[in-house]
C-alpha cells in the first residue's frame, strides 16, 4: 500500500501547504482520504492522473476536506475524459451538500449530465462498506456539534491505515490504531487545548498507548509548524510518499 499526501495543511493552508487530501493506493485500487480545495491542484503538481482515482471517501463536510471535488468532476469532463463511475462516500448529507457545491460554483456545468455516473454511499458510524476491495470502517470523532464527523480505518491487501479526520481526543484513537500499519492524525495545535482538534502535547502524552506501527502527523496548524523543533513525532508534509 502506497500512500501520497496531497496535502497536510489545515484549514488555513498554515505555512503555504495544501488543505486535506491523501492519494491511498493498494494493489489495483486508488482512492481518497478527503478532498480539500487544492487536491487537483497536488495531483497535477506531483504528476498523478486524477485516473488513478476510484472513489473518494470524505472525512466531514467542512470546505477544507470537501471542497476540491467540484473540480475533479471539471477535470474528468475536460481535461481527462471519465467514463466509468466515480464513488463518493461520506457521512449523511454527503451527496446533498456536494450538489450543492457544485452548483454555487458551476451552476450552468452543473444543470447538464456528468459525462460519468457519478455515485454516493452515504454511510453511518460503524457501517462497514468494502469498496473495490478496500474494507472501509467509519466511526464518530468529536469535531462538529451536530453534523457527524468520521475517521476511518482502512484495510487492503493485509495492510490497515487509520485516519482520524479532524477531532478532538477520543479513546477511538487508542483503540482503532492498534496493530495498524500507519495511523494519519491530525494535529491543529501546540499550547491551544480544545474539544474539536488535537494538539501535539495531547498525543505525545498518548503516544505510548497507540498501537500503530508509525504514526504521521498532519493537518498542521500555525502553532505546531511555529514550534517545529519541539516536535519529536514524525509530521506530513505535501508530497510525501509512505510505503507500508
Amino acid at each position: 500500500m502506497q500512500i501520497t499526501v496531497l496535502g497536510a495543511g489545515d484549514a488555513f493552508s498554515s505555512g503555504g501547504r495544501r488543505q486535506s487530501g491523501y492519494l491511498v493506493e493498494t494493489e489495483g485500487t486508488g482512492f481518497l482520504l478527503d478532498c480539500g480545495s487544492m487536491t487537483l491542484q497536488a495531483l497535477k503538481a506531483l504528476g498523478i492522473s486524477a485516473q488513478r482515482i476510484d472513489f473518494v471517501a470524505i472525512s466531514h463536510l467542512h470546505g477544507d476536506h470537501f471542497a476540491g471535488l467540484p473540480f475533479l468532476f471539471l477535470e474528468y469532463v475536460y481535461e481527462q475524459p471519465r467514463t466509468r463511475p466515480l464513488l463518493i462516500v461520506g457521512p449523511p448529507g454527503t451527496e446533498e451538500r456536494v450538489w450543492m457545491l457544485y452548483r454555487a460554483m458551476y451552476r450552468e456545468l452543473a444543470a447538464r449530465p456528468l459525462c460519468f455516473p457519478l455515485q454516493f454511499h452515504e454511510l453511518n458510524p460503524g457501517q462497514s462498506a468494502t469498496l473495490c476491495g478496500v474494507e472501509l470502517f467509519p466511526f464518530r470523532v468529536p469535531h462538529q456539534e451536530k453534523d457527524i464527523s468520521f475517521g476511518y480505518l482502512t484495510k487492503a491487501n493485509g495492510k490497515a491505515v487509520l485516519y482520524s479526520g479532524d477531532c478532538g481526543w477520543n479513546e477511538d484513537l487508542i483503540r482503532y490504531s492498534a496493530n495498524t500499519d500507519l495511523f494519519i492524525c491530525e494535529c491543529c495545535y501546540f499550547h491551544r487545548q480544545t474539544a474539536f482538534h488535537l494538539s501535539y502535547p495531547q498525543i505525545a502524552a498518548q503516544r505510548a498507548r497507540m498501537g500503530c506501527k508509525r504514526l504521521l502527523l498532519s493537518h498542521l496548524g500555525r502553532e505546531v509548524l511555529e514550534r517545529m523543533p519541539e516536535v519529536t513525532i514524525e509530521c506530513a508534509a505535501d508530497g510525501l510518499v509512505v510505503e507500508v
